[in-house]
Parts: C-alpha cells; structure tokens; sequence
C-alpha cells in the first residue's frame, strides 16, 4: 500500500462523521501549523518516510480544501465529494513537497487540489464529456466567470474572452454552445410538447443492426484474431513475451527498461527485438 493510501484510510471524511457540517467542524479544530512545525514534519517525512509527520500535514490543511472546493458549489456537484477529490489532491502535494522550496505547503498544494477537483467535475458534470483539449478544460473553468452578462455574449464580447484567455473566437463560441446544452436520455419517451426535439432514438441509425453487417464484422474479428494467433506463435519465446507485455497486456504495460533488466540485456537490444518481432508478425498479417 502507497503512502498516500496509508493515509487516506486514516483520514476523516463527511459520510464516517455523520453529516458535512460535522466534518468541516472537526477539521476547522485541527491546529494550524507555524512555519516552523510545517518545515519540521515535512522535513520528517521526505528525509526518513515518517508517515505520522505527513498525516500531520494533511490533517492541518483540510481546512483549506473546504475552502477551495466552496469555490465550485455552482456545478451542481455535492460539496461532500469535491472536498473528498480535494484531500487526495492535498496528499499528493504532501508527497511533492519540498521544504526547502520557499514556500508555504498551502500555496503548493492549491495547484494539486484544484486539479483533483477539475479532473472530478470534468467526469460529473455532464453524461458526455464537455471538454478535453487544453483549451477546453481552460474554457470550461473560466468562461462563466469571464462572461458580463446571461445569454448568448455577442462578438466583442467572444473577442474580449478569446484574448483573455489566449485560445481562438471558435473555441470561445463551441464552449458557449457545449455549456448552454443539456444532456438528453437517448430513448426517453416523446413529449407532448411539440416544440420538444425528439429523443435521439428517434432519428438515429444503427448500421450495425443489419444481421449481414454484424455477420461481418464477427467474422472480420475471428480473421484478425487468428492472424495474430499464427504471428505470435512464428516468433521465439523471448520475442512472444515482449510483445505481450509490450503490446497485448491490460494495464500498465512493461517498459523497455523493466524488460532488459529482467533479461539481462541493454533497452536498446529489447527495442530491436521488438522491432524484428513487429516485422515477422506484419509479414503474417499481409500474406
């Protein structure tokens, strides 16, 4: 178990006290440290693992998470588990920190914490995910705040946030759009209403429902699999390892430094091997 997992099975959370205002209560007790206290825990904890001295210094800033995650009450996301998204961002920075930064914990733990928080509304916040390129999730964030009145902004106002924010006009007026829509179930039932846009079952087309095409596609599926089956079974045993680590494994996946350390050879020699391994196979599935 990691250390962050040690310590977060230690730590308080809303539903084991009872109720939210129950734990903001307990943590608003817990004693702030002084600078001097914070440079000695950390100081225990990256010199010689103490994980006392890094629950120290978690506990004594849970009140700071409160803090931030009060500050996104307005994505309709319990407060509950943004400050519980938050507490794993602040172990994360415990376990980054370095005390002869400078620098308060507090002021390097608010880029961990909020990032914890994005990533947990980002996922919630709608059915389909709303923004995923840099400029997007930037949008996302900022776009609320940054617009001067409700309704659609007209193109000095798209202009003024563009510039603001340093992404173009079109990525301003898709993320208006994406935010201003709703999600919609894809088989709910029609509504008497007529001006009501109908359910997306109601239009849309599923090409894979024609039995020929699905006859296809299975037997296109049972081809692939067989190649790779006759690929895998031309190659030597070392090679076959290598690219079902490499390549055909779930999870996390083996580096070239983990497989040359295990076999007793240099990366770069685990790399040709997978190089002349990736030919034989592509001269099996071409023939």
């Amino acid at each position: 178990m990691t250390a962050t997992a040690l310590i977060a099975n230690n730590l308080p959370i809303p539903s084991a006290l009872g109720s939210l205002d129950a734990y903001v209560n307990a943590v608003h007790q817990i004693p702030v440290l002084t600078v001097e206290e914070e440079q000695a825990l950390a100081r225990q904890y990256s010199g010689e693992n103490d994980l006392d001295a890094a629950k120290r210094l978690v506990m004594a800033h849970l009140r700071f998470v409160v803090h931030v995650a009060r500050g996104y009450s307005g994505y309709g996301l319990q407060l509950a588990d943004l400050i519980q998204e938050g507490n794993i961002g602040l172990m994360k920075a415990v376990k980054r920190f370095d005390p002869d930064m400078g620098v308060r914990l507090v002021s390097f733990a608010v880029h961990w914490i909020r990032a914890e928080m994005h990533e947990f509304i980002l996922r919630n916040w709608r059915i389909v995910k709303i923004a995923t390129t840099k400029a997007q999730r930037k949008l996302f964030f900022n776009l609320r705040k940054s617009k001067k009145r409700l309704g659609w902004m007209n193109a000095a106002e798209v202009a003024a946030v563009a510039k603001d924010l340093g992404v173009s006009t079109a990525d301003v007026l898709e993320m208006e759009s994406r935010l201003s829509g709703r999600d919609m179930a894809f088989d709910a039932p029609a509504d008497a209403d007529e001006d009501e846009k109908p359910a997306p079952v109601a239009y849309l087309v599923d090409n894979n429902a024609d039995p020929y095409h699905a006859l296809e596609n299975e037997s296109q599926e049972e081809s692939d699999l067989g190649s790779l089956q006759n690929g895998l079974a031309k190659l030597d045993a070392r090679s076959r390892d290598i690219i079902t680590r490499r390549w055909l494994k779930d999870g996390d996946k083996a580096t070239l430094q983990e497989l040359a350390d295990e076999y007793g050879v240099s990366a770069e020699r685990i790399r040709q091997v997978e190089v002349n391994a990736m030919k034989k196979m592509r001269a099996v599935f071409a023939a």
